[in-house]
């Protein structure tokens, strides 16, 4: 193998004397929507200051239950979630929010009825910054601005997509978790999305994803997470699992859809 490193917890959210402390950690993650069936079984994630971090994976593998556990839509049966050294386990999405962590959802990310000036009000926590912030991303995403005026849900899907960021980012988060958010986009949209996720973080906020487009998604991050059957599998550098020949064998081609929401 090259690279990427197939381990399991305890250790994948550990760090060293030497490392600085995560900006995001979750620890022997065990959830589920129903009882006594774990979709996560044992999920741990890191993620520094900074960095862009995708987690990737066959249909069915939690990958989405992951995202949704660690910004509280669904509580953990076991493990920890830990943001700036603050314990979040168990809260409400909304306290999470203001802890400084923001999710964009793959469906139902927008208010269709309301204008794109209108949804980005909808994201602001302090009415005091609300106008200073909406002009940010107009500057971050200039199409909004060029649609302000415009319905949300008369917008075509890579538009809405930026939008639902920009309205996760009206608060300033530190964190910006992403589920699947090019699924669903006509290909002429997908690269758009992601050159804006680039964006997003060049002005300094870090993000997590999760993607279905598994190859385009690791080329562009610092580390990624393979998940399988609601267990780590691989990590490693987003090249170092791009050039790791199981991997690729396993999980970017060939069996194991990759190219499809898990449904999770």
């Amino acid at each position: 193998m090259s690279g990427a490193s197939d381990t399991h917890p305890p250790g994948v959210g550990s760090t060293s004397a030497t490392s600085p402390a995560p900006l995001l950690l979750a620890e022997d993650l065990v959830a589920g929507y129903v009882p006594e069936v774990d979709i996560l079984d044992g999920v741990s994630l890191t993620v520094r200051d900074g960095e862009i971090v995708t987690v990737v994976g066959p249909n069915g593998a939690g990958k989405s239950t992951l995202i949704r556990t660690i910004f509280g839509l669904l509580r953990p049966r076991r493990g920890r979630v830990v943001l700036r050294d603050e314990e979040l386990t168990g809260l409400k999405p909304h306290t999470i929010a203001r802890r400084g962590m923001s999710y964009v959802p793959q469906l139902d990310n927008v208010f269709p009825s309301l204008t794109v000036e209108e949804n980005l009000e909808m994201g602001s926590f302090e009415r005091s910054r609300t106008g200073a912030r909406i002009e940010a991303m107009y500057e971050l995403f200039p199409r909004l601005g060029e649609r302000r005026a415009q319905a949300a849900g008369t917008m075509s899907g890579g538009e809405r997509q930026m939008l639902a960021m920009g309205r996760a980012l009206m608060p300033e988060p530190h964190v910006l978790l992403l589920d699947e958010p090019s699924a669903g986009l006509a290909p002429a949209f997908v690269e758009t999305v992601f050159e804006q996720v680039q964006r997003v973080n060049e002005a300094g906020v870090t993000v997590v994803m999760v993607e279905q487009n598994a190859r385009r998604a690791l080329a562009m991050s610092d580390r990624g997470y393979v998940l399988d059957l609601g267990r780590n599998r691989f990590q490693g550098s987003g090249r170092d699992l791009l050039d790791d020949g199981e991997v690729a064998r396993l999980y970017l081609g060939g069996g194991a859809r990759i190219d499809e929401s898990d449904g999770q």
